[in-house]
């Protein structure tokens, strides 16, 4: 069979061989046959009912839809047999036709047969397809100087290989369907009188004048039921007439809305007071860009692309595209990567996250995440750490303001004569291109990496350690420096931060604006980007606090490494130092004794035995640990961690060798896998490193 009306595999083929469309269907997918003329006209019956036109007037003719069963006045058995399957639901009919065929001795076999049939997600029953009329637009024509805007770079996609979704769909385009059969949305301006007249117009004030126009006399504009009522009232040939009587002429509205796609696409331009040329149009419009998912590419940038080419035009009556860029963000999954879902019971509320960790953690962790054309794993660990930066940066400004830390309109970076703020003034003056760079290539995880390193590490972790010093100084003028320094930094970082932890940022500007040359009370929303001067980079300052981050950094390594103890001072013996090595010891000895917990710092050619040796810069750096742990026993602990790794990574590779549990196990669980597998192997490689070391101590 072929049904050109119920199959959309079948309506190809029908449009292909110019077969009837013959609905059979009610809207509760029950036949509808007594009164269906298209279906009477494509059986052998249809000759019967030439003769009945008379009689039809006389209800109304055939309708267009369903109506109460009435009896023909043709008597035929078989006729009377069809009409007995009028209004019955899909699956009776079903039934009963296989007993027609069945006592027809028309049935061969019957066998089962697997086959794929949608079915509706909230009532769970087939779906049937369903022939009606709809309003489409010509998405072909809409779609052709949209394509031109991305090809010639007036709108550009980022990732650019997401450009290739938008031209695949937008190449193939088929005639855009704009009509639902919804209770809500933009009802479609189309009014219809009694003849089949239509009226597509934008008010319903126009669409009277038109109708008025067309028929030469008044019209009434009803609902669509205050039309049914009056067609049953009146016979067919009056109202087609427009007679009534001398009444007006009936006139409805079209009962559908706009396709949900048809109306967002009027988003970029209709939220400011289109049609109408408004001040926020005029700077709004276009947009810089627009920011959305991979999935509603074809659905809603397309679609806006579209109305915005064709309805925003300059002066030259180009259409304007409604942005400039378009930024596809992964999906969020949970931290197995498992796509949230009600039914696997991952799904996760954000509200209930921001009340546990703040919103701002939450903000600073999708950032970081949001890898270009990479899903994000949202691992609640993963929250809980940015809300400790969250906390490490409140605790700064803490610092700041218990320290008296201020500036004013005058303060000069520049003029820094501390090699310290010299230090922290430099970072910063590098870390702002890279921050900027990274936001405007919308590489949003970089400039969150960036941020994350210099206020954890350079500022918090460094800085306002080796200022503790300086701010207890007896010279005015290092304690004046120090504290200005302490706070612009904050107040730079502060506003680079600001678009990815808009509160904590906010209200920490407003704390501690009092110690600033910022006396109006000004928000930071309104601050401007912190461009940063290229000459406040400091190599030398660079190369000198860098060296004592690194050397430092090492010991501790060496003393967690070791499972030296947390109060145990060790010596540092420095072999091959340098004289500039030498004089930045003698500078920064007491921040190295401290930071490092150290009892001596000495130079010499000597290695004591158990010794653990490392190397920065053209020195060698040794620490005698023979006196603190005992050796064997860290030889022996190391050993046995290696093993247990070992034992771990083992297990893993066996897992993902076998073909069985590659084909079978769900993807999440394979990648959680291989994950297990790299953390396993990378833990290990630290461990007999350390070995390594305890063996050539």
């Amino acid at each position: 069979k072929i049904t050109p009306a119920h199959d959309f595999n079948d309506f190809e083929v029908g449009q292909r061989h110019g077969l009837e469309m013959v609905n059979i269907f009610d809207r509760s997918a029950a036949l509808w046959i007594a009164l269906n003329r298209e279906f009477w006209d494509n059986t052998r019956f249809a000759d019967k009912f030439d003769g009945a036109e008379g009689v039809m007037s006389e209800i109304g003719g055939f309708p267009d839809e369903p109506t109460e069963y009435v009896q023909y006045p043709v008597d035929d058995p078989e006729l009377d047999e069809l009409r007995g399957l009028d209004g019955l639901d899909r699956f009776d009919a079903r039934d009963r036709i296989v007993r027609m065929l069945n006592k027809r001795g028309l049935v061969e076999k019957i066998e089962d047969h697997k086959h794929n049939v949608p079915h509706g997600d909230r009532s769970g029953v087939p779906t049937e397809p369903y022939l009606t009329d709809q309003w489409f637009a010509d998405a072909a024509t809409l779609a052709k100087p949209c394509i031109e805007a991305v090809e010639d770079g007036r709108t550009n996609f980022v990732p650019a290989q997401f450009s290739r979704v938008y031209f695949q769909w937008m190449r193939n385009i088929q005639p855009w369907c704009v009509s639902r059969q919804l209770w809500w949305g933009h009802q479609v301006p189309v009014w219809y009188g009694p003849d089949g007249g239509e009226f597509c117009e934008e008010t319903e004030d126009r669409a009277r004048q038109a109708a008025e126009k067309f028929y030469g006399r008044e019209v009434n504009i009803c609902t669509k039921a205050e039309y049914d009522e009056l067609f049953t009232a009146h016979l067919v040939d009056q109202i087609v007439g427009a007679k009534f009587d001398g009444s007006p002429v009936p006139l409805y509205r079209d009962t559908d809305v706009l396709d949900t796609w048809f109306s967002s696409a009027l988003w970029p331009f209709s939220t400011l007071g289109w049609p109408d040329e408004t001040p926020e149009l005029a700077r709004y419009y276009p947009g810089s860009v627009l920011v959305t998912g991979e999935d509603i590419i074809f659905f809603w940038v397309a679609r806006m692309m579209m109305m915005g080419m064709h309805f925003m035009r300059d002066e030259a009556g180009d259409g304007r595209v409604p942005f400039a860029d378009v930024y596809i963000h992964g999906l969020v999954r949970d931290g197995k990567g498992q796509k949230y879902s009600k039914s696997k019971g991952n799904v996760v509320d954000p509200v209930d996250l921001m009340d546990k960790y703040g919103a701002d953690a939450l903000r600073f962790t999708l950032a970081s995440l949001a890898v270009q054309g990479r899903d994000i794993k949202l691992a609640e660990s993963r929250i809980a750490g940015y809300r400790n930066f969250a906390t490490k940066i409140w605790n700064a400004a803490r610092f700041c303001e218990m320290n008296d830390a201020a500036y004013g309109a005058d303060f000069d970076p520049a003029a820094n004569r501390s090699r310290v703020n010299r230090w922290i003034v430099s970072q910063l003056a590098q870390l702002e291109p890279r921050v900027k760079a990274a936001i405007e290539g919308y590489r949003f995880n970089e400039a969150a990496h960036e941020l994350y390193q210099f206020v954890w590490h350079s500022y918090c972790d460094w800085y306002l350690e080796f200022a503790k010093p300086l701010l207890q100084s007896d010279d005015p003028a290092v304690l004046a420096e120090t504290r200005a320094t302490a706070l612009w930094t904050l107040h730079k970082a502060l506003t680079m931060l600001h678009p990815f932890m808009p509160f904590l940022t906010e209200e920490l500007w407003e704390q501690t604006g009092a110690g600033s040359s910022r006396k109006d009370g000004s928000l930071l929303i309104a601050a401007d980007w912190p461009e940063m001067d290229r000459a406040l980079v400091d190599d030398a300052a660079d190369g000198e606090l860098g060296w004592l981050v690194e050397i430092v950094s090492r010991i501790r390594a060496v003393r967690g490494e070791m499972n030296v103890p947390p109060g145990a001072k060790i010596p540092l013996i420095l072999k091959g130092a340098s004289a500039g090595t030498q004089k930045r010891v003698a500078a920064h000895r007491a921040l190295i004794d401290r930071l490092a917990r150290l009892s001596d710092i000495r130079f010499g050619d000597d290695v004591p035995a158990g010794s653990i040796q490392d190397v920065v810069g053209e020195a060698t750096v040794i620490l005698p640990l023979a006196d603190v742990i005992d050796l064997e026993q860290e030889k022996a602990r190391l050993q046995k961690e290696i093993g247990r790794a070992d034992g771990e990574i083992a297990k893993i590779d066996k897992k993902l060798s076998n073909r069985g549990f590659l084909a079978k196990a769900p993807p999440d669980v394979v990648e959680e896998n291989r994950e297990r597998r790299d953390e396993a192997d990378r833990a290990r490689a630290k461990l007999a490193e350390a070995l390594k070391r305890l063996e050539a101590a």
